[in-house]
């Protein structure tokens, strides 16, 4: 009799693990974009859903809110300290930064499940734009399609709506051309740098 009831349970556990998982993989505004490509996801324009409503504290304690930069595109990337893939791609993202900051593009870092300190530690040297500080992840609840990963790079358009998800590391190679591309949608307006 014990073995039965071990499978049933194992069986209800492993059910109710995927409808958690599946719950986490995206929403809506997710399915309604193209995800053919492993781990990215992205919106054309008329797929795109609200503006991303965020904003918090950044490492220096100032405040910083998406609003902000609207007008802009904005690169927010999901990040921490004891990420390795997030080290690797932490000069891309600075080399992204400096090459298209000058088409009306912000980068901002969203610092998560991290220690001020080490977040602070991590980021002299190898980044110049601001980073939100954010241990308990509560920023990512934000967008949608969500990031569900670190790292994880979501571009928003002049708009502050979701253009493109990537779940993965990434390389300049591969990020800057996306976000040219957003950036080249609409000309970028005069607003607060």
């Amino acid at each position: 009799m014990r073995r039965p009831a071990r499978t049933w349970l194992g069986t209800l556990l492993a059910a109710s693990t995927l409808v958690a998982l599946a719950g986490c993989t995206g929403g809506a505004q997710e399915d309604a974009c193209d995800t053919s490509t492993a781990n990215v996801i992205e919106c054309a324009p008329e797929q795109r859903g609200d503006p991303i409503k965020a904003a918090g504290e950044l490492l220096d304690g100032d405040r910083y809110d998406l609003n902000q930069d609207r007008g802009q595109v904005v690169v927010v990337n999901f990040w921490g300290s004891w990420c390795a893939p997030c080290v690797a791609e932490a000069k891309d993202l600075e080399a992204t930064y400096q090459a298209t900051k000058a088409n009306g593009v912000r980068f901002i870092g969203v610092n998560v499940q991290d220690m001020r300190e080490k977040a602070i530690a991590f980021e002299r040297g190898r980044v110049t734009y601001p980073s939100l500080f954010d241990p308990a992840s509560r920023v990512a609840l934000a967008f949608d399609p969500p990031p569900n990963s670190t790292p994880a790079t979501i571009i928003l358009d002049r708009e502050g709506r979701i253009a493109v998800v990537l779940r993965k590391p990434v390389r300049q190679d591969g990020l800057q051309p996306l976000v040219e591309r957003v950036a080249a949608e609409s000309p970028p307006v005069a607003g607060p740098r």
